[in-house]
């Protein structure tokens, strides 16, 4: 019996060093290359770019590193204290978009406290990133769920600056479906706060005692991705589902996304969830998988080298090991679905888009790595 192909990281660690690191692939308008930048970190999760192209990367055992020319930093010092297990850890990371007049940095990760853990989303300034000994100075928390729970998965959790000055946080149910329904827990939800954690006025729950004001949206499973359009300004997220049932959405103010009242997947053990696919006061997603693919981070492409995907989703997958490209038509909807990828790199967690058009992508393994795709 032939033996399935392995991955091209395993394939790199069987043959060693001399291997090569490099695949390509034709896609259904040209031909692309992935190739492994830089290896070496455990479980990576989040990343974003620096002013000079190295990029600030997250491992979920709780380090945070510089990646430039292929080379790993010492992990930065100055993180707080993090619970990590199972899905929990150190999760994304983001550069302010003032980054180079204020260093400052935003990272989620499951932070401890009474009960067990729950999302909470950090700030910092960035020091010493242009050498091999990068620090933390100023660590504050700025949110932190008003819950935490013994469970260790659906902690979210993605970042994202809004063109108004606010940021979105994501997150999980944290294993416990109703909270997703409950509008005073922060779970399963879609989060909008100032970059100090102040509540901005014009938030959908502000002033509403029987609501958390943070709130932008609810009724979210476990959402790790998110990406705000170039083109309209507006969010998307992608969200694991159960067995089946991932779903793209484009959260607005104040809307009901469903989890779990309504699916397009069902529970692991075959049960149906809630009443159906569709019911009154529920959004429905502007796509979903069924069979699950689980989905991770995810880019909106606004690129230079792939100019034929410019408005593309791309979402990273866990379980098919894949890229994901979602077509959209010029009215934003998606018109259909291209898989790359598929059982070349591992498990992809999350997504971003370089400065000269190119993508950048982090497999989760430990060891796990940076891959750059070009055009080939």
């Amino acid at each position: 019996m032939m033996k399935p192909a392995l991955p091209l990281l395993a394939a790199l660690a069987a043959a060693g060093p001399a291997a090569a690191q490099t695949v390509t692939e034709t896609t259904e308008e040209f031909e692309i290359a992935a190739t492994v930048v830089a290896t070496g970190l455990a479980h990576p999760w989040g990343m974003d770019i620096l002013p000079d192209g190295a990029l600030l990367v997250t491992e979920r055992r709780g380090a945070l590193r510089v990646v430039r020319d292929g080379v790993l930093s010492q992990p930065a010092s100055g993180l707080p204290e993090i619970a990590v297990a199972g899905q929990g850890g150190l999760l994304d990371v983001a550069l302010a978009p003032d980054f180079a007049q204020t260093g400052e940095v935003y990272f989620t990760f499951s932070e401890p406290g009474p009960g067990g853990a729950g999302t909470a989303l950090g700030r910092a300034v960035l020091a010493g990133w242009q050498g091999d000994t990068p620090r933390l100075e100023d660590v504050e928390t700025v949110f932190s769920m008003n819950r935490k729970t013994g469970t260790a998965r659906h902690f979210g959790s993605r970042i994202v600056f809004s063109g108004d000055g606010t940021l979105f946080v994501t997150t999980g149910d944290r294993g416990a479906s109703q909270r997703a329904q409950d509008f005073s827990d922060h779970a399963g939800a879609v989060l909008r706060i100032a970059r100090d954690g102040s509540v901005p006025a014009d938030n959908p729950f502000a002033g509403d005692p029987d609501a958390a004001p943070e709130i932008w949206s609810k009724g979210h499973r476990n959402v790790q991705g998110a990406a705000l359009d170039p083109e309209t300004g507006a969010l998307w997220t992608v969200e694991h589902g159960a067995r089946g049932g991932d779903e793209v959405n484009r959260p607005e103010a104040g809307k009901n996304y469903g989890w779990p009242e309504i699916s397009y997947g069902r529970h692991y053990s075959g049960a149906e969830i809630g009443s159906g696919t569709a019911e009154p006061g529920y959004e429905q997603p502007r796509h979903y998988w069924d069979p699950s693919i689980a989905p991770s981070g995810m880019a909106i492409y606004d690129g230079a080298m792939f100019p034929e995907w410019r408005g593309d989703i791309l979402v990273g997958a866990l379980k098919y090991q894949l890229l994901a490209r979602l077509d959209r038509a010029d009215d934003g909807s998606i018109a259909g679905e291209e898989r790359m990828l598929k059982a070349r790199l591992g498990r992809i967690r999350d997504v971003t888009v370089a400065p000269d058009g190119a993508l950048y992508l982090l497999t989760d393994d430990d060891p796990g790595s940076v891959v750059r795709v070009t055009r080939n």
